[in-house]
């Protein structure tokens, strides 16, 4: 009799399973999965850039084989690219997945083991070497697309075009009025990011090289995301500030700022593909050089290297490299 019990129980067990598909069969098509070998429990740990966050998601999904669409942010008016999950417990699990704590900490997570493959919009800068060397780790830096380092202003700013050395007067603080570069006759308000961002460790490499930036004030807005450089200039008609082509086109491309152009060439992606904008920039895969070759993180920093891979890149908005 207990038999008899026990077997109806194992058949109602297997009957609940068949009528109701597991949580990963639901959000999971293997039809999307440009690779096979990626699931949730063997994905590697990701980080990286804010601007190179819808690149590390659109990767995810094309890997794990899950649907995915741009969405708008309401709260912040950022847009992303987001991943369709059914399952609570899969949203969460991506997003453990996925960080984006900034180029700076991202660094940081790689030499620390916190993270195994990053994506970043500059190489790693000098200090973050320097804490590098202090715990024997070295790292593989590999360019996978282009990216530009661009300048905005607010849209009723007249000035549509300057040189690099007008931008390095005016961050030295030697042009202080807008009148000087063929503007109006007001004050430049330059805004700059703190130290150690992606954006101003590129400022320091492409436009100022040996030039020292003025002690510009950092404004909270700044201290924290790029979102603060976009918010500074398009409530100030004398504002400008930096940022990056991929982010102002993809990411707050619904913020009321205008990109100028450097040298006279504007920056949009055939002059950044045939390198004609002067400020090409390029987006990096970082992993240590002591990672295990057979690991996904390291199937993850090959794939990127691919053909498959340059395909992938190019579907979510960025240029292979």
């Amino acid at each position: 009799m207990k038999n008899k019990i026990l077997s109806i129980i194992l058949v109602f067990i297997v009957l609940f399973f068949i009528s109701c598909p597991g949580e990963v069969d639901d959000d999971i098509n293997p039809q999307l999965r440009v690779i096979d070998g990626f699931t949730f429990e063997n994905y590697p740990k990701v980080d990286g850039s804010s601007s190179a966050r819808p690149l590390n998601i659109y990767i995810a999904c094309r890997l794990l084989g899950i649907k995915h669409k741009w969405l708008k942010n309401d709260l912040n008016g950022l847009w992303g690219i987001e991943p369709i999950l059914k399952s609570n417990n899969n949203s969460r699990r991506f997003n453990e997945l996925i960080r984006s704590n900034g180029t700076h900490q991202s660094f940081i997570n790689l030499i620390d083991k916190q993270a195994d493959f990053i994506l970043t919009a500059r190489k790693i800068s000098s200090d973050e070497k320097t804490y590098a060397n202090s715990k024997g780790i070295s790292l593989i830096e590999t360019p996978i697309a282009l990216d530009a380092f661009i300048f905005i202003v607010h849209p009723n700013n007249p000035i549509t075009s300057l040189t690099i050395e007008q931008i390095q007067n005016i961050y030295t603080g030697r042009i202080t009025n807008w009148n000087e570069v063929g503007g109006n006759n007001a004050k430049i308000n330059p805004y700059v990011r703190e130290p150690n961002s992606g954006s101003q460790e590129l400022m320091e490499l492409l436009v100022m090289k040996d030039l020292d930036i003025n002690k510009f004030p950092v404004s909270w807005e700044m201290a924290f995301n790029m979102t603060g450089a976009f918010e500074r200039v398009q409530s100030d008609i004398n504002g400008i500030c930096f940022t990056v082509f991929y982010y102002k086109e993809n990411i707050f491309k619904d913020a009321n700022v205008k990109s100028i152009a450097i040298e006279g060439v504007y920056p949009n992606k055939e002059n950044i593909s045939n390198n004609s904008y002067p400020l090409v920039a390029e987006v990096y895969a970082v992993i240590r050089s002591d990672l295990d070759q057979t690991s996904t993180a390291y199937k993850l920093y090959e794939f990127l290297q691919t053909v498959k891979g340059k395909v992938v890149i190019s579907e979510s908005g960025y240029i292979p490299n």
